[in-house]
């Protein structure tokens, strides 16, 4: 979620007339710590994944499965083996956005040696162990990208209930008790968004247009609200009206430590035309508020639920208390790449203050870099605490990454933290959290091995910014994955403009074709990856272990085996009780959920999602594993 800074929150009207102070600092704050450490040289490759998982409640005897609001109470018997032995711990764990959320990741970071693919699926079900012995009797934890109930009638347990009129969303679905109740950001975020749109949040999503759904379908809220016209509800679509409806899914995100900065700028632009193809590959959210939709993904909704830009600074009015016209939310894809290879390829008018440009620049920053921050600094701050008011410059970041960690966009460019030993690193965040430690296991992997591919090929797989954002749109539609094509470059060994047959540079491509490759046309991004790792002396059994991830990347990408969106789709349109009006009814909400668990809990196959790619792995740590086999650095 980003910086969780402790302390009294401020009122909005406090906060607001404290943005141009945080502005000015934060941008100081980056400046020193830029000067001291931008000729930082050999850190090596560390690595580690961050996996979202929500608390589903079963009643066995009513048939519903609903979230339950204990993760505060959870996480904090989690947190204490990291308090009392913060060097022995295999796992950690940091409050999400809900009161039903948490997030896992590994104790330490992985490191650069191909043996450490071992261990990623034995501690991401280890977390898994570790957070279930806490749990009461019908309490699971899954990690699931979106509840399919959240915002219908009675969806959490302990029953609650929104309140229109009041409190932090003034949501007419999402009530304020689904809000992570352990720290005062969740909820002052949400305040704040809304107070500085002016108004609700506003999401809408495209109904699936079964053959039972009204044409046009248009849900009544008149008797929630008194002005109906000021509801923000489309026909066709489903409308949802709270940060929880996006901040309350899960993902599945990476953060790779580079040797130095240029590395890290390199791996930042590389990995960007890779983000919708991830996003496609690993869509896992059909649902929403109780229905089906026509779309796979989350990252809309959750870019809409905290686009806190005013009406001038969508265009809709005249700018006269706002200073610029923002294009974005401040949950987005990028907008511009950091390196030289990449700057002809930024296309897209990038919007940033000029003050605080030339500023940066003054300081010695070059103009890629100057220009990615201060485009970042054109956001107020949405959430400010008493004590982090004044800092002092030389030593604290807490003002730069107040803008930075709530600008959630596809990559993360991250500066070393002062007085750290970690190194400059890229975060890579477009990817869905999938039902089994299997599955994100193998994407994790995969991630890992195509940063290293990348740099030791010097691959090339740039495409103008504006191709890139085409690409995120295609990704989130129904089934993308078989049915879209994406533009993607033609020849990734080349920097040239044009190639010897005389066409562009990119071209469109299935996902299929750009992970596995088209004959004559376009290598694929496995065979290059099945390439490195045959140019490096792996062991037996990190061989087995890749292979199997790699052989479910493949099948996935060809089609071979569903998204989870396209199966938890058609698990309930196959469901008896579905009447082809796309609702998800308690009933079938709690048949899906139970086989979901039957699934994680292996007392069920499930070939058509999973295949017969699985392993069955140790529990090992990472020093055993890394004894049984030769130390191979990446």
């Amino acid at each position: 979620m980003g910086l969780l800074s402790e302390g009294s929150p401020l009122t909005w009207e406090e906060t607001k007339n404290l943005a141009d102070h945080v502005r000015k600092h934060g941008i100081i704050q980056f400046i020193n710590l830029y000067k001291r450490l931008r000729d930082r040289q050999g850190d090596i490759l560390k690595w580690g994944d961050e996996v979202e998982y929500m608390l589903i409640k079963f009643d066995d005897k009513a048939k519903t499965a609903k979230l339950s609001l204990r993760a505060a109470e959870i996480l904090k018997i989690l947190n204490e083996k990291e308090y009392n032995d913060p060097d022995n711990i295999k796992s950690l764990w940091r409050p999400e956005y809900g009161a039903y959320m948490l997030e896992g990741t590994p104790g330490k970071p992985y490191g650069g040696l191909l043996v450490h693919f071992n261990v990623v699926e034995a501690n991401m079900r280890y977390r898994r162990q570790e957070a279930s012995k806490l749990l009461e009797p019908n309490e699971v934890l899954m990690s699931l990208t979106n509840f399919p109930r959240t915002g219908a009638y009675d969806f959490t347990d302990p029953p609650t209930h929104p309140t229109p009129n009041s409190g932090a969303s003034k949501s007419l679905f999402f009530p304020d008790e689904a809000i992570y109740p352990g720290h005062p950001r969740f909820k002052t975020l949400t305040r704040n968004i809304r107070l500085r749109r002016g108004e609700k949040v506003a999401i809408n999503i495209p109904i699936y247009k079964d053959k039972n759904v009204s044409s046009p379908f248009k849900e009544d809220f008149s008797p929630f609200i008194e002005d109906e016209s000021s509801c923000a509800a489309r026909e066709d679509h489903i409308y949802m009206d709270a940060m929880g409806f996006g901040m309350g899914c899960c993902c599945l995100q990476l953060t790779f430590q580079a040797c130095n900065i240029e590395e890290a700028r390199t791996l930042y632009d590389q990995l960007t035309p890779l983000c919708p193809i991830m996003l496609a590959l690993t869509a896992a959210s059909p649902f929403y508020r109780g229905y089906i939709s026509d779309v796979d993904c989350r990252w809309n909704v959750i870019s809409c639920s905290v686009d806190c830009r005013t009406q001038e600074e969508r265009g809709l009015k005249p700018l006269e208390e706002n200073k610029f016209r923002i294009s974005k939310s401040r949950y987005d894809s990028i907008d511009s790449y950091l390196s030289e290879q990449g700057e002809k390829y930024n296309d897209v008018p990038l919007t940033y203050d000029d003050e605080v440009y030339k500023q940066l620049l003054d300081n010695g920053i070059d103009k890629l870099l100057a220009q990615h921050i201060a485009h970042l600094f054109i956001r107020d701050t949405v959430s400010l605490f008493s004590e982090k008011v004044h800092q002092n410059d030389l030593e604290d970041t807490d003002h730069f990454e107040n803008i930075q960690s709530t600008n959630w966009q596809t990559m993360r460019f991250k500066p070393p933290p002062p007085n750290s030993p970690i190194g400059w690193r890229v975060e890579f965040r477009p990817c869905e959290v999938q039902i089994t430690d299997f599955e994100n296991a193998a994407i994790v992997c995969f991630i890992v091995l195509l940063t290293r591919v990348i740099l030791s090929y010097k691959l090339n797989l740039l495409i103008p910014i504006s191709k890139v954002d085409k690409n995120m749109a295609r990704a989130q539609r129904r089934n993308a994955v078989t049915a879209e094509k994406f533009w993607f470059r033609r020849d990734i060994t080349s920097d040239a403009k044009k190639q010897d047959d005389g066409q562009p540079e990119y071209t469109e491509f299935t996902v299929n074709e750009i992970i596995n490759g088209k004959d004559g046309i376009f290598p694929g991004l496995i065979p290059l990856v099945n390439s490195y790792l045959a140019s490096m002396d792996v062991d037996a059994d990190t061989h087995c272990t890749v292979q199997a991830y790699i052989k479910f990347i493949q099948k996935r990408a060809s089609g071979e085996l569903l998204t989870t969106a396209a199966w938890l789709r058609k698990e309930v349109v196959s469901h008896p009780e579905y009447k082809n009006d796309s609702v998800i009814t308690q009933r079938i909400n709690y048949d899906l959920l139970k086989k979901v668990q039957k699934i994680i809990s292996n007392e069920i196959s499930c070939p058509e999602l999973l295949g017969t790619c699985m392993l069955s792995k140790t529990n090992e740590t990472i020093p055993a594993a890394v004894a049984k086999a030769e130390k191979v650095p990446m």
